[in-house]
Parts: C-alpha cells; structure tokens; sequence
C-alpha cells in the first residue's frame, strides 16, 4: 500500500507485486489562509484523512493483508507540537509565504548562498529554515514553547508509532540539512535558533518500522498487527522512482495543484545562481530540479475565481483546444502564488499580457495552460544544460489531459511518455518499500501513450516562450511595490 499525503488530499493505493492497482482510496481537505500571504491546514484533519483512506482501502481487500505500507508526502511543511505531541500551530504549507521578508533578506547574501549550497534548497518563504525565522520573531511564545518541529509526514508517523523520526528524502528539502553529510547542518540551525533535538531523527527512506498498537490513532486504523511501514520519501523522489529502474537521465514532470520537474542524478550538484533545487533522494542518489507554485491552481483559480464559469473542468480545459498555438499573442504569467524556480520571488503576481478585443475565454484558458508549461520549461532548461535528457515522463493529474501533455512535448522539443499509474507517488513509494524488504519492484511496462514534439508548435512556443521569460524579467521591480 502506498500512503501518498499531498497538497489537496490523501490517496492510498493498494497494488498488487506486479504493479497493478487492487484498490484506492483519496480524501481532500481545505487549505486555510488566515491571513494574507499564509497558507495553512489542520494537521489533524489529514491524519483522519489518512487513517480513513487507509481502513477503505484494507477493508476493501480483506481477507488479503498488506505486505507493507510506504509513505510520500509534499515536502517543505512545518508543524510545532508540544512535548506530548499535540500540534502547537496548524500545517505551515510549501505555499505558505509569510516569511518571505526572511527569505529576501538572506537570500542575496554571502550567507544565505553558503546556506543554499550546503543544504540544496533555495532561500525561499517556502522552506522550513525561513518559516522557523518568521515563528521566532512573529510568535515567540509557540517558538519557545515547541517540542519538536516536524512536517506532515514524521507528523503522521509519530501518531502512529511514537517515534519522532524522518527520512532524509524530506528533511533535505527543510533547507535545514546538509545534502553532503546528510545530517542536520548545524550552521543552519544555529541561525534559525534552534538544536538538533528539536527535529525528528533522520534515518533511511527504507527503514522498516513495526506496526504496534501504542497510540490512539493506531486504535483506528484496521491493519493488522505487524504490518511492515516502511518510512518511504518525498513525493518529488517517489514520483521519480515510479517510471521504474530507468529513471537516471529521464526528465519527470509532475503537474497537480503545484508543479516540479526532476532528474535523479549520481551527484549532488547547485546552480550557481540558486535557480535550482538539489536533494537526497535514497541511497546515493539525489534529485535534481525545481517546483512551481502554480500548477493546476491556475486553472481551478481562472475557472472558479476569475472567470466564474459553470462548466465542468473536462469542457473548460476542453475550450483551449479551439484556439491555436500561441494563443495569438495573449501570454499569462501564472504567478498567482508567487514563484519558486527558477526566479524564487515570493512577490511575483498573476499578469496577463497582450490582451485585445479579439480575445476570449477560450484564449485565456489556453494562455493558461501554456503558462504552466512555459514555467515548467524556465526550470527545465537549466537542467538540459548539464544533463542530456532525450525523454520526459509525464505524471500527475495534468497527464489525464492530451492537450497538455502535447504542450509539454512541443515546448520541450521532446518525446513525453505516459508510464502508468497516475498516482505516481504512491506507486514510488511502494518501490522503495519493496527495496527495503528485499523485493525487487517490476519493470515498468508498456507506456500507455507517446507525445512526440511537432516542429511547427515548437517554433511558435519557443517565441512566445522568450517573450515570457523577458517579462518575468521585467517586471520583477513591479512585482515587489505591487499593493505598497
């Protein structure tokens, strides 16, 4: 069974040893903004999320028992509980960025690039470090008083075993570890005000931890006694790691409510101008590449926000098709979330460019679709420069849409492959619990669907995909005095 806890829901997905889905289960739950710039969630509402999917799916399958569960979840999330675990402030999410003034500040100093280097993650409000400098200077009663600070992930484990521990596929993208020792970098910690024993033990993304019933979340849960966990690693890594044994030198995408895009290499390596990420992944393996803020948001937030439109998502996504390549000069800068990678700027905003008369929504829907792959291309090609990629595996809810995935092909220039099931997560952390006990994880098999690039699209995309690029460039000043 694969445990994926993600942005907007839970899913769990039970699969056979051959890679075959036996059963699924997925619940979401609200994010919360309780202030401008904050973005947040109930920590225990996703724990009984959790707990319910996992008991759906068991009991679906019973008299079957699991082999073993493994967990992914998103990264860079933070929760302060107290010495009896109790939560002390809500899931401080990746989309949070309340603590950007933190991250600006470090961000272009001599610092805060030794940090990046050292650590693989880039000095955003994103990231744990930051988020921890905003909790000691905007709540110091919570700060002080915090137990241990943890993310999603080592949250749900500890209600379910006790153990305060985490795997280092996910503590290196706290920007709290350092990616060489893997370990907790002290210098980091020092600065954020805190000690190691404030953080969870880091330990392998394979470890094994028996399932006993010792808390009350594990009363709940119908598995039975024994099962194997298995701690399991980032949803980034897993997602990787889901293609099968052929992941080196393979590009993924993955496209849900966020956007990431990576490449597992041999070698921990950071871009001299922070526009990248570097993290372990397992073994002596790390994953290279970038996320997005703004992946299927953009489109939910046009559809539902902006646009208010009654259709269902299928028949909205479906008007971009009518319009041509381009989008006849109309371009979108999806930044209504700000910006991670490459541009890492918190204050970036929502732009639409070039708008005229003739312009409907069905050019606006396909202006915003073609940004997210534009956004997806600015990290992308970073990665080509040191890495020869020649296919892309396409993962995530954007992959149930052909005409997303043909951008994809035509802006890279590249053959994108759908490889199976869509819960890839899920399926990567499965393999990983598989690697752990000994079982080796089948081969993958025959790609469900080929995308090959088309020339033609690739030279319109390519202009308007340079026109993109010097507008984020351009209003990057603006972005910062937007609503001062």
């Amino acid at each position: 069974m694969g445990v994926d806890i993600g942005t907007t829901a839970v899913k769990v997905v039970a699969f056979s040893e051959g890679g075959n889905v036996l059963s699924q289960q997925s619940k979401g739950y609200e994010m919360l903004h309780p202030q401008h710039d904050q973005s947040e969630q109930d920590p225990d509402e996703i724990v009984r999320a959790t707990v319910e999917c996992i008991n759906k799916v068991y009991d679906a399958l019973i008299p079957a028992k699991p082999i073993l569960l493994s967990f992914s979840a998103a990264m860079h999330s933070l929760i302060a509980v107290d010495e009896n675990g109790i939560a002390l402030t809500n899931c401080i999410i990746w989309a949070d960025n309340r603590a950007i003034g933190f991250a600006e500040k470090l961000k272009d100093s001599v610092e805060g690039m030794e940090f990046y280097h050292t650590s693989g993650v880039a000095i955003h409000a994103m990231s744990p470090f930051c988020k921890l400098l905003w909790l000691k200077e905007n709540a110091p009663v919570v700060f002080n008083k915090t137990y241990k600070f943890l993310g999603i992930k080592e949250y749900f484990i500890y209600k379910i075993t006790g153990a305060y521990i985490t795997d280092k596929a996910i503590a290196s993208a706290t920007g709290l570890f350092n990616l060489h020792t893997l370990q907790w970098n002290e210098a980091a910690l020092n600065y954020a005000g805190i000690t190691t024993d404030k953080l969870p033990l880091p330990v392998s993304v394979k470890t094994t931890i028996p399932f006993e019933r010792k808390t009350e979340t594990t009363s709940q849960l119908h598995l039975p006694d024994k099962t194997i966990l298995i701690t399991g690693a980032s949803d980034g890594a897993a997602a990787n790691f889901s293609i099968g044994s052929n992941y080196k030198n393979k590009m993924v995408v993955t496209i849900g409510t966020s956007s990431a895009i990576r490449i597992v290499t041999s070698e921990s390596y950071t871009d001299e101008f922070m526009r990248t990420f570097c993290y372990h992944a397992k073994d002596g393996e790390y994953i290279a590449g970038g996320a997005g803020n703004n992946g299927a948001v953009v489109l939910e937030w046009l559809k539902d926000g902006l646009l208010q439109s009654a259709e269902t998502m299928e028949d909205f996504l479906n008007l971009a098709a009518t319009i041509p390549p381009g989008c006849d000069g109309l371009i979108l800068l999806p930044y209504i979330l700000g910006e991670r990678a490459p541009i890492w700027d918190g204050n970036a905003k929502g732009v639409f460019f070039g708008l005229t008369v003739n312009h409907t929504k069905a050019h606006m829907v396909r202006a915003a679709l073609e940004a997210v792959i534009y956004s997806m291309f600015n990290i992308g090609k970073v990665l080509l420069e040191k890495n020869n990629v020649t296919e892309i595996y396409a993962t995530g809810g954007f992959s149930r849409n052909a005409l997303w995935v043909q951008m994809l092909a035509d802006v890279f220039n590249r053959k994108v492959i759908l490889s199976g099931s869509l819960e890839s997560s899920a399926w990567g952390a499965v393999t990983i619990g598989m690697e752990a006990i000994g079982k080796i994880a089948p081969a993958m098999g025959e790609p469900k669907a080929i995308f090959n690039p088309d020339d033609g699209r690739h030279e319109i995309y390519s202009k308007q995909f340079s026109r993109f690029e010097r507008l984020t460039s351009l209003l990057k000043d603006e972005f910062k005095l937007t609503g001062k």
